[in-house]
């Protein structure tokens, strides 16, 4: 007979109770989140670039949960964009039976996303999934002004009035509907965007990207769109050999036929 001491020797260890696999690889799982005044993106870049530099060799890292379903949802922002932006020039070309003039109207869209990114940076939060979001709403909003302005403008330029006299007029006719319109959507978002209490990181990320985006949108369309409508309807007329017939004019043909 061997004493067993002789053979192992024996000591009091800690471990866990259960080893949990993900993958069907031996795995601990890790629940944090993100330091107050950070975003839950820059959260996440800090654990991979701790990982990185902590895990031994044949170690391993992946997400799950919220964190794996924000990576996802990450990558197709810009698809969602593109969509929306595909939409809209659709539904444009259809209500006005042309394909040119939907472009002036979508080039609000860059002034709107210029004024949101820009009051982001200032405000110090970073392009997150709820910035995300509202860059897509600013797809409509901000084309909500320019389609007013060149809505009056084809209906008075369907009734003789030259391409400027006609943007000109459109605008001021607009001015008052489409301030009153942006700025009071602006202050219906401002709880958002100076939110406080559970959540309040994601409400300013939306309600900052909203509002700074409708703000600079709604000053610089008004002078750009009646620019940019004159210079593609010279274009698009002279382009097609065809100008505008009056109301009168368009009767006095219908009578004679």
């Amino acid at each position: 007979m061997v004493p067993l001491d002789n053979l192992v020797t024996i000591s009091q260890t800690s471990g866990p109770q259960v080893i949990s696999h993900y993958n069907l690889f031996r795995s601990a799982e890790i629940v944090g989140s993100s330091a107050p005044g950070y975003s839950s993106s820059q959260g996440l870049t800090a654990m991979e670039r701790l990982a990185k530099k902590s895990m031994m060799q044949g170690m391993q890292y992946s997400w799950s949960g919220l964190a794996l379903e924000e990576i996802e949802s990450g990558g197709k922002a810009t698809i969602i964009f593109g969509l929306g932006i595909l939409v809209v020039y659709l539904t444009l070309a259809a209500l006005y039976e042309s394909f040119v003039l939907p472009f002036i109207i979508l080039l609000s869209v860059p002034m709107a996303v210029l004024g949101a990114l820009t009051a982001v940076s200032m405000r110090g939060l970073v392009d997150d999934v709820y910035c995300q979001i509202g860059l897509v709403m600013l797809i409509g909003l901000a084309a909500k002004n320019a389609i007013l302005i060149v809505e009056f403008a084809e209906q008075l330029r369907g009734k003789g009035r030259s391409i400027a006299d006609a943007a000109m007029e459109a605008a001021e006719l607009r001015l008052r509907p489409i301030l009153m319109t942006s700025f009071a959507f602006i202050l219906g978002v401002l709880p958002l965007t100076f939110a406080t209490g559970a959540g309040q990181l994601g409400r300013h990320s939306v309600g900052t990207t909203i509002v700074g985006g409708m703000l600079l949108s709604t000053i610089l369309n008004l002078f750009f769109i009646p620019v940019l409508y004159v210079l593609t309807k010279t274009v698009l007329e002279k382009l097609s050999g065809s100008g505008p017939r009056s109301v009168a004019q368009q009767e006095t043909k219908e009578a004679a036929v």
